[in-house]
C-alpha cells in the first residue's frame, strides 16, 4: 500500500508539471518552435515573390504605355479597356478646350460612337452633320494570317489634303472580304465614285468623305474613314483648309 500510495504521490505532482511545461508554459517545445520557424521562413519567402512579381508587373506595363500611345496617334486601332478608353478620352477633351480658347481657330470634332460630326467655330457648334464611322470588326486573311481592324481611329490629327472626284484605290483587305484573289499589281484597284464627289485626307489612308450609302447614315459601317452626305462633305471640302484641326473620339 505504501509502494502504491507513493507512486500516485509523484504521478500526482510530475504530471501536471510536465504538461504545463509541455503546453501552458511560456517556451514551447522544440519541435513546435522548428515548425513556427519554418511557417515564418516560407511566409516571407511568399510576401518576397509576391513583392518582386508586382514590381516586375508593373515594370512591364510602364514600358507598354508609351508604345500604346504611339500606336493610338499613329491610327492604328484605339484601345478597347474601359480604363484606356477613358484616359484617351479625358486626353482629347483637354485638347479640345485647349481649341476653345482660340475662338478665330475652326476645327472638327468627330464622334465615333454617336456618329456625329461638328464644325466649331468661335466656341459654338456651327454645323453638325449625321456620319458613318468604324464598325471596328477584325478581318483575318486566311492565307497569310494578316488582320485588319475596321475602326475609325481615336486621336488629334489636321487636314493635310482635299481632293475632289477622289478615286478609291482598292486595298487588299477590300478583294478578301469580297472572296476575290488579291490582283498581283495595280490593275482592277481603282474605283471612282466610292468616295463620293470630295475627300479630305488625316492620315495613314483615313478620309473624310461622302458615300453612295446615305440610307446608312448614322450607324457604324465604314472601314474606318468617316463617311459623310454630300452636302455635309462638300461644306467640309470648301470650309476647311489644309491644316484644320481634327478631333476623333
Amino acid at each position: 500500500m505504501t509502494i502504491s500510495l507513493h507512486q500516485r504521490s509523484v504521478a500526482s505532482t510530475k504530471g501536471p508539471n510536465r504538461f504545463r511545461r509541455e503546453t501552458g508554459g511560456t517556451k514551447p517545445p522544440r519541435r513546435i518552435r522548428k515548425l513556427l520557424l519554418l511557417g515564418g521562413l516560407l511566409l516571407a519567402l511568399f510576401a518576397a515573390l509576391l513583392f518582386f512579381g508586382l514590381v516586375f508587373y508593373g515594370s512591364h506595363l510602364a514600358k507598354q504605355q508609351p508604345a500604346a500611345k504611339a500606336s493610338a496617334l499613329a491610327g492604328k486601332p484605339a484601345p478597347t479597356d474601359p480604363d484606356k478608353l477613358q484616359k484617351a478620352n479625358a486626353t482629347l477633351t483637354k485638347r479640345l478646350a485647349a481649341l476653345a480658347a482660340k475662338p478665330d481657330e475652326p476645327y472638327i470634332v468627330v464622334d465615333s460612337a454617336l456618329n456625329r460630326v461638328y464644325w466649331w467655330q468661335n466656341g459654338v457648334v456651327l454645323r453638325e452633320m449625321i456620319a458613318s464611322c468604324g464598325t471596328g470588326n477584325i478581318l483575318e486573311d486566311p492565307a497569310s494570317g494578316r488582320k485588319w481592324v475596321f475602326e475609325t481611329p481615336r486621336a488629334e490629327r489636321k487636314i493635310w489634303m482635299k481632293k475632289a472626284a477622289p478615286v478609291w484605290m482598292k486595298p487588299d483587305w477590300a478583294f478578301i472580304e469580297e472572296g476575290e484573289e488579291i490582283p498581283k499589281d495595280g490593275s482592277g484597284r481603282a474605283e471612282p465614285g466610292v468616295m463620293g464627289d470630295y475627300a479630305v485626307a488625316i492620315g495613314d489612308g483615313y478620309y473624310l468623305h461622302g458615300t453612295l450609302y446615305k440610307r446608312l447614315l448614322g450607324r457604324n459601317v465604314s472601314h474606318g474613314c468617316v463617311r459623310l452626305g454630300d452636302d455635309d462633305i462638300e461644306f467640309i471640302f470648301k470650309t476647311a483648309k489644309i491644316g484644320t484641326r481634327v478631333i476623333l473620339f
